[in-house]
């Protein structure tokens, strides 16, 4: 059986979230890839390759830093799954400060939301618009890609992303990020971008496929009911 815990998060004053749920499974990846319970690593080529087979492009590796700017996707879903090390994710909330300090260990961000525990093998599938900000990571690390393309791709234009992959030397926190292929470009958007058009993210296609379940209903196939529609039971 697969774990699904999903986090309905309502949109805030600058975030617009999603009428969908986060989705969270922990430890799927364990099951799914060869991992090495040696060195705890997820490999990163099988993980593009349960991607691919689903209808998602695999476009980066980020090794993250202590803290981040609090942010979401406004044209894309996103799924990350973890490859390596631990950290602390929060969703659904908006910094309130460009001071990270402030805004990731003090009172600089809204209320509500939630966090959760990211550990390697772990798998989630975000709807855009959902605010996320990554922190407390372990192994220490600085943040980097470490992946060759602009982090919209694998590599250069027709090179072999599988290979690309294999070659990756992973250490800290990382995860490996996809997007449904056609879906649309990921941008970098922080509270505030949006207000008064929170409709248009909340439209963003539902994806075919999930992308680790395929069509199981366990997976955003069966969970993500209602195609996006505007939420009009919401008053900012």
């Amino acid at each position: 059986m697969v774990e699904v815990k999903t986090y309905h998060l309502p949109p805030t004053k600058l975030m617009p979230n999603s009428p969908h749920p986060l989705l969270h499974y922990p430890s799927l990846l364990r099951s799914k890839t060869s991992a090495s319970s040696k060195s705890g690593a997820i490999p990163p080529a099988e993980v593009h390759d349960l991607y691919a087979s689903n209808g998602w492009k695999t476009q980066w590796i980020f090794r993250y830093g202590h803290t981040q700017a609090s942010h979401y996707h406004s044209q894309a879903h996103e799924c990350m799954c973890v490859l390596t090390g631990s950290a602390r994710i929060r969703f659904g909330v908006a910094d309130t400060s460009e001071d990270l300090d402030a805004s990731t260990h003090g009172s600089a961000q809204e209320s509500g939301g939630v966090e959760i525990e990211a550990r390697a093998g772990d798998v989630f599938v975000l709807p855009a618009g959902t605010a996320h900000k990554t922190f407390n990571t372990q192994p220490e690390a600085e943040f980097k890609l470490l992946t060759p393309g602009g982090a919209h791709q694998i590599g250069e234009a027709g090179a072999d992303a599988r290979r690309v992959l294999e070659g990756i030397e992973l250490d800290g926190f990382t995860m490996i990020g996809a997007y449904p292929d056609g879906g649309g470009e990921w941008d970098f958007a922080v509270g505030g971008e949006d207000v008064g058009r929170f409709a248009k993210v909340w439209g963003v296609p539902k994806p075919a496929k999930d992308p680790i379940l395929g069509t199981a209903r366990e997976g955003l196939v069966g969970v993500w009911k209602d195609g996006g529609r505007v939420r009009r039971d919401i008053k900012l």
